[in-house]
């Protein structure tokens, strides 16, 4: 039967609505668009107008249609295909939604009749107080995310589901037996704040475009910052030019390279010189008379060798680098020494042949039970690397998968109290792939979780009661462990002999040139990925194996990612209290740490 726009003016008479030709053939068309009479769309429209306390207007028309006719339909495809007999197929997300529906479709109703003396099962709604905001508050992880409205293939992994050692503890720092890992969930006194000089990275800037010669004056910065600090500290003279033959031993400074574009072994080694002695000269170098070293492309370093010809330099030794001072406390930290427990989780938060983000509810049960203080979480949280995404068989963008992943961390660890640290990855398919990363952006915070969601950069620096956190989700472990060469006479750790390298370097990544898969901004690198201070806990995850180690007082972890291509993978727990100094010296905040299996 055709709707007429004679028929929908008499309707709004009654209720003393006298609306512009303009709003009546609005009406026509969303009768006909939504499949309503005449009388049923007026009688909704008032009740919309009477919650909302507005006017009838094209906007109120606009949002009268996405607010409650668009949720009408929506309903009625439930309906459809619940009658078509596949009701089965219902996730326990939509049935979520079918109800939300029908809790709003009464409180419209309930406001503008007379409510009954007796109890009521709800409160009345209001536009300051709505229903839908507390109910989502109120809603399981589970219930949050709704993978089958992102992907078509939302099946849970049966290699995860199936693991049987979950909570198992496969590595340990300190005094952890006895222990009972639960925090106070960010009670009392706690102050999360970013470490940087001047300022930390908070917003995106433009990069690819920079030249040439600004990449040179970074590294050559970095050449004669570091040897400055090493010249002071060996009481070294001076520095000879590196061309410059000598019948004497000579001590030079530079940055180690190749001279070749394959990888770097012990005869491939070249000496890049400074911009003031050596005006960026190289040279070869000869390693045959040195018994122990470890060199990487990029490292800053002092040799002292012979060099008769001026063309090879013979290393006779290697001035080892030196780290920066720990932070020291300002007054505002200065009294606080309570223990504090920490959770560290890097992603991918879902495995490899499932999109249902299993391993990441997991993790939100665990943050709910424990209560750690703060929850510093790595990404990616939506890996590009994932096969669905590789495939492109997503049916949301991937914003919109990232922000629904964001809200359930959010909003299902909100009974708990814990602060939240987010940490950008350059594999999240979603945000901008440049080196330094700045932070997520996500403006849905409400006013309580403002107070308790932190996102900050990749790499950053971060205080967590004056115990300072290096932060970094690069895989540099990797990175710099593949290109890296070592001599030594005994046995040695690669893992420690790459953490002392981004101490001693003070970089968060001082590898140069970069992994291919690296998009660096040197401009931008050098503001932000310099180290400030030697942190106390340097947080470093990696594909390589889990590990927590104490290297020249800073205590490292790897915890692992959540998973591991289809199983489950792990993530680290520390506790951390500032301790006064004593006669011995300076005493590591970090009391114990463990890496367990989710």
């Amino acid at each position: 039967m055709p709707v007429s726009a004679e028929q929908l003016s008499q309707e709004l008479e009654i209720f003393d609505l006298n609306c512009e030709q303009t709003v009546i053939e609005k009406l026509v068309e969303l009768c006909v668009l939504y499949g309503q009479t005449e009388e049923g769309i007026v009688g909704e429209l008032v009740a919309f107008i009477s919650t909302h306390n507005v006017t009838v207007t094209m906007e109120t028309l606009t949002s009268f249609e996405h607010e409650f006719l668009s949720k009408r339909l929506t309903k009625a495809r439930h309906s459809a295909f619940k009658d078509s007999g596949h009701a089965g197929a219902r996730d326990i997300v939509s049935i979520q939604e079918l109800i939300e529906v029908e809790e709003e479709e009464e409180s419209l109703l309930n406001s503008y009749t007379t409510p009954s003396k007796g109890p009521q099962k709800r409160a009345i709604t209001t536009p300051e107080t709505p229903l839908t905001k507390r109910n989502v508050s109120m809603r399981s992880p589970h219930q949050l995310l709704s993978p089958s409205s992102f992907s078509p293939s939302a099946t849970p992994s049966q290699k995860y589901s199936s693991r049987s050692n979950r909570g198992e503890v496969v590595t340990f720092f300190g005094s952890t037996q006895g222990v009972s890992w639960s925090g106070r969930g960010g009670a009392g006194n706690l102050s999360l704040k970013i470490v940087g000089d001047p300022k930390p990275l908070t917003s995106s800037f433009k990069f690819m475009f920079q030249k040439l010669p600004d990449i040179r004056e970074v590294l050559t910065c970095k050449i004669e910052e570091l040897g400055s600090e090493l010249q002071e500290h060996y009481k070294i003279e001076a520095f000879s030019p590196v061309h410059a033959p000598a019948q004497e031993p000579v001590t030079l400074l530079g940055q180690i390279g190749c001279d070749s574009n394959g990888k770097l072994n012990s005869k491939s080694v070249i000496l890049e010189g400074d911009r003031e002695h050596s005006s960026g000269a190289q040279i070869p170098v000869d390693l045959s008379e040195l018994k122990e070293y470890s060199l990487f492309p990029g490292q800053v370093v002092i040799m002292e060798g012979i060099n008769t010809t001026g063309r090879k330099l013979i290393a006779t030794k290697l001035y080892e680098g030196v780290p920066l001072p720990f932070h020291q406390p300002t007054e505002e930290e200065d009294g606080d020494f309570e223990q504090r427990m920490v959770l560290i989780a890097c992603g991918p938060y879902t495995t490899s042949d499932s999109i249902t983000y299993e391993p990441l509810l997991d993790l939100i049960t665990i943050i709910n039970h424990d209560r750690p203080d703060v929850c510093i979480l790595f990404g990616p949280f939506l890996d590009a690397k994932h096969e669905q995404v590789e495939n492109c068989l997503l049916t949301s963008p991937f914003e919109d998968v990232f922000k629904q992943c964001l809200r359930t961390i959010i909003e299902g660890t909100r009974s708990s109290g814990s602060h939240l640290v987010f940490v950008p990855s350059l594999r999240d398919v979603h945000h901008e792939p440049v080196y330094p990363q700045p932070p997520f952006s996500y403006t849905d915070l409400s006013k309580d979780d403002k107070k308790r969601v932190q996102f900050v950069s990749e790499p950053c620096s971060l205080s967590i009661n004056g115990a300072i956190f290096g932060l970094t989700s690069t895989d540099l472990l990797f990175h710099m462990g593949a290109e890296e060469i070592s001599s030594s006479s005994g046995t040695s750790d690669r893992f420690r002999r790459v953490l002392t390298h981004i101490l001693t370097q003070r970089s968060y990544y001082p590898l140069y040139p970069p992994q291919e898969d690296m998009a660096i901004d040197y401009e931008h690198f050098y503001a932000y990925a310099q180290l400030p201070v030697t942190p106390d806990v340097l947080i470093i995850p990696s594909e390589l194996r889990y590990f927590v180690k104490d290297v020249l007082g800073c205590v490292c972890v790897n915890p692992g990612r959540l998973t591991k291509g289809q199983v489950g993978g792990t993530f680290g727990r520390l506790y951390i209290r500032r301790q006064q100094a004593d006669k011995e010296g300076r005493q590591s905040p970090c009391l114990a740490a463990q890496v367990v299996r989710i």
